[in-house]
């Protein structure tokens, strides 16, 4: 039979919290499981029953509640997943995507997200996608500008004159009064 891990005795301003948690509307539900899991082990429920009550497995019921006996309340936290990206990377990202491409003596005038995808991948050894590039960028309060068309601007300001006036492509019908 496997060790029962009960919780630690509670403080008083932890049972209030945690309280608090289990009643919380706001809360994302899986705090409010984790708090409700600590509540009923400092009830003197078992993992199993804790378990079927709340519903989630044995294993979950024991980690969360190894995990508040260490850490306290920031042990309810969410894991989460480490960062692939180290503050250096990032840096990197930013850098490459704010330098011009003639400076670096590609043979295009501008970025778009799959060329800086290729060169980062390729030249700066950071495997990126596009989505997380593009997260990035709005992290760091930029956004991402869509290459201009040549038919924006006019090149030759006298253009309209020289051009003379437009020919209509479909004819012009008269309505007849009848």
């Amino acid at each position: 039979m496997r060790a029962f891990v009960r919780v630690r005795s509670l403080t008083d301003e932890e049972l209030t919290t945690l309280q608090k948690m289990s009643r919380s509307r706001t809360l994302c539900a899986g705090r409010v499981k984790r708090a409700r899991i600590i509540l009923m082990s400092n009830q003197g429920y078992t993992h199993q029953e804790i378990a079927e009550k709340i519903g989630v497995s044995y294993h979950t019921s024991c980690r969360w509640i190894g995990r508040f006996n260490a850490l306290g309340l920031p042990g309810l936290d969410e894991l989460g997943r480490p960062h692939v990206y180290s503050e250096a990377n990032i840096g990197d990202v930013i850098q490459t995507a704010l330098t011009n491409p003639d400076d670096l003596g590609l043979p295009f005038g501008s970025w778009t997200l799959d060329r800086l995808v290729t060169y980062l991948t390729d030249v700066k050894g950071i495997p990126i996608r596009r989505s997380r590039i593009s997260e990035i960028f709005r992290h760091e309060g930029l956004r991402w500008r869509q290459q201009e068309g040549w038919m924006g601007v006019r090149v030759d300001p006298d253009f309209g004159q020289k051009r003379g006036l437009l020919k209509a492509s479909t004819p012009v019908h008269l309505s007849t009064v009848s």
